[in-house]
């Protein structure tokens, strides 16, 4: 005999009033559907979140949470469609994100995406016979072939044996290097290459990691501007300058800061030469660059620093961590400007010895991290006024 299963039914609590609490009778029950009715602690109906003016949700979606049920919109990264309705549900926790009527949810927090053309820092963890395993801080680690590289020796020629047995003289596990993203793979890993003398390995510096999504929503030309506060925004910005050379006060020397796409950043003396280098190997062929590597771009040994670079050195990761804690973007700009802010700020200070310590002085937190925040948006505000 078959079974029949029947949906449970709420009974009415309105339906009875004469066994009610005294003055519950009394009570309108709003049958509008934005209400709750509780029973035993259990809602029968939830508030909908608000919506905007093309009838979707606004705010910080969560995983399961509808973001529109109107059947003119496709689901885009981060949202999946009901197969027995119209709606379409957010899959992570993030913002929501509309190309014309293509729909998604960037997530606050993310593992990187590669894409090809990203300038990206990485670390060896592996070395193999023909390649080397590098962490890119993306789901997968990403792989950079021995035949990717710039070897010693003049010409252009193919990998042998011999190149094989030396890989380890090159990179190293534990080493960091620069890359540029040359494909990706369908499993989602990615392919590097240091091909430019731009790439290499990294040495005279500090590495720094930024949380975030790392890449995503970098279209922007400029950071956004609401009001008079920078928007919040976490990352590395794509489509900006990446790579650039920072002036640094109080006697120190110039310093070299790499943004990397997937978060990691190096920050590092700036070594006289290597701009003429770089600039020189855009304007020549493969096989007279190959002839201007020599073995020590793949020298662990790192040159004297200054007390007062490592200073400025310093002074530039505790910039942006402020930024990132802050959740202002990272990018050259921001950088700059929260530099000149925190030299601003050891102005303010003073030599008052009953204030700051001289150890703690230098500590970028607290309310000196509020105040370097503050002196980065008036900047921002008054280049927004003068547009």
């Amino acid at each position: 005999m078959a079974i029949t299963i029947l949906a449970p039914v709420v009974e009415d609590v309105r339906q009875d009033d004469s066994h009610a609490p005294h003055g519950y009778a009394d009570q309108s029950m709003s049958e509008d559907s934005d209400s709750d009715v509780e029973m035993g602690g259990v809602s029968l109906s939830q508030k909908r979140r608000p919506r905007d003016s093309n009838n979707l949700a606004t705010g910080i979606m969560t995983p399961g949470e509808v973001v529109t049920d109107d059947p003119q919109w496709m689901r885009g990264h981060g949202t999946y469609t009901n197969p027995l309705s119209t709606s379409i549900i957010a899959t992570v926790a993030g913002h929501i994100e509309k190309v014309n009527k293509l729909i998604s949810v960037r997530p606050l927090r993310a593992r990187y995406t590669p894409e090809i053309g990203d300038l990206v820092v990485g670390r060896i963890v592996e070395v193999q016979s023909r390649r080397w395993k590098v962490d890119v801080a993306a789901p997968l680690l990403a792989q950079l072939p021995l035949s990717a590289i710039n070897l010693p020796g003049g010409i252009l020629r193919r990998r042998t044996s011999a190149d094989e047995l030396q890989i380890r003289t090159f990179f190293s596990e534990g080493d960091l290097v620069v890359a540029e993203v040359q494909s990706v793979h369908q499993d989602g890993s990615a392919s590097l290459h240091t091909r430019s003398l731009k790439y290499g390995k990294l040495r005279n510096g500090v590495f720094l990691a930024v949380t975030g999504t790392g890449g995503s929503g970098a279209s922007s030309s400029k950071p956004k501007k609401s009001g008079s506060s920078l928007a919040r925004d976490w990352g590395v910005v794509r489509s900006r300058r990446q790579v650039w050379t920072q002036q640094t006060a109080s006697g120190g020397a110039d310093v070299d800061i790499i943004l990397g796409v997937n978060g990691y950043i190096w920050i590092s003396k700036h070594v006289e030469g290597t701009d003429a280098a770089s600039s020189a190997s855009e304007n020549v062929s493969i096989t007279r660059m190959e002839e201007m590597v020599s073995s020590s771009i793949y020298s662990s040994q790192n040159d004297e620093i200054s007390p007062q670079t490592r200073h400025e050195i310093s002074r530039l990761s505790q910039c942006i961590q402020v930024l990132v804690q802050n959740g202002v973007r990272v990018e050259m700009e921001t950088v700059q400007a929260a530099y000149e802010a925190s030299l601003q700020v050891d102005l303010e200070v003073g030599d008052d010895e009953d204030e700051l310590s001289e150890e703690g002085r230098d500590y970028l937190e607290g309310n000196k991290a509020s105040r370097l925040i503050e002196l980065v948006e008036q900047r921002w505000a008054k280049q927004e006024k003068i547009e």
